[in-house]
């Protein structure tokens, strides 16, 4: 990496197998907090990924111009005991390659519409690479604000309006107080008003974005709303300023088209995550909810 190189260190490069999708997700995270030293080798693995299954620790270090032992304490505070595991979890990785990186050109188009194989190895590919990027401790650490707040809002803008219906409809069988936001036009003020301290809001949000929605979030955050965000892998960097944690998602598709399988599937299981987290109190309310919804159907 030679002087006056730049590069986008918040984005992986995509068009390699080799890195390890979750060693990239977790440099990502912890990048600014990382001393100068360390900081440099992480920014040399995200640009040269491949390497990771072709050099060992010690040349990746002495090409970044670090110590070994620097490179060592890089991958302890990634999580990981050694660079054996590094190469392992990227080994594991590369094998199972995102099918629709495989997939020729002509495959993805025939006569101006996708194949259903390549459709399908395409939402296959969205899901296994957003689970296989997701960290148990940040999955836990949603499920732990959704469950223990006070009140719930959940938000989701243009198509992801959808979303956000289909999951307040999800949270409020499990939890009371789950309220949409953007229900009613033009009653921002209100709803966010309804918001505070001791609160969370949960964002599904894929780009482009509204304009409106970074002024929704500061003054959420403002008022000490805890924020989880369900994203675009693109938006997982903005989201981060805002939300106290962010599980981003794969959407890729053909001509740009986003893919909402991934956040549909990440809400599903942050879901059962909450389910878990409020045990038999969350049980009685889906049993009660069944209940009432047997008895209107009994009355129609």
């Amino acid at each position: 990496m030679g002087d006056g190189e730049s590069m986008d260190l918040r984005r992986p490069n995509r068009h390699n197998g080799g890195m390890s999708t979750r060693l990239a997700l977790r440099i990502h995270d912890r990048l600014e907090k990382l001393p100068p030293s360390e900081r440099k080798l992480a920014a040399l693995i995200l640009e040269r990924q491949d390497d990771l299954l072709t050099y060992s620790a010690t040349e990746l270090a002495r090409i970044a111009g670090v110590s070994k032992a620097t490179a060592a304490r890089l991958f302890r505070s990634l999580g990981y005991s050694d660079f054996n595991e590094v190469r392992l979890q990227a080994r594991e990785e590369r094998n199972r390659t995102a099918p629709f990186e495989r997939l020729p050109a002509t495959v993805l188009e025939v006569g101006g519409a996708r194949t259903i194989e390549a459709h399908l190895a395409i939402e296959v590919a969205n899901v296994t690479r957003s689970f296989e990027a997701l960290r148990s401790d940040r999955l836990g650490e949603a499920a732990d604000l959704l469950a223990e707040a006070s009140r719930l809002a959940v938000l989701g803008l243009g198509l992801e309006e959808g979303l956000a219906r289909y999951a307040r409809l999800q949270f409020a069988r499990l939890r009371p107080e789950v309220h949409l936001m953007g229900a009613q036009p033009g009653a921002w003020g209100e709803d966010l008003a309804m918001t505070g301290a001791g609160d969370a809001l949960l964002l599904i949000s894929v780009a482009p974005r509204p304009r409106i929605l970074r002024s929704i979030l500061d003054y959420a955050r403002t008022a000490r709303t805890a924020i989880v965000a369900v994203v675009d892998f693109d938006s997982a960097a903005w989201a981060q300023r805002f939300a106290h944690v962010v599980l981003p998602c794969y959407g890729a598709g053909p001509h740009g088209a986003a893919s909402h399988t991934a956040p549909i599937s990440m809400l599903r299981l942050l879901a059962a995550a909450v389910a878990d987290r409020a045990g038999r109190a969350s049980r009685r309310r889906s049993e009660l909810i069944a209940e009432i919804h047997e008895e209107l159907e009994d009355e129609e």
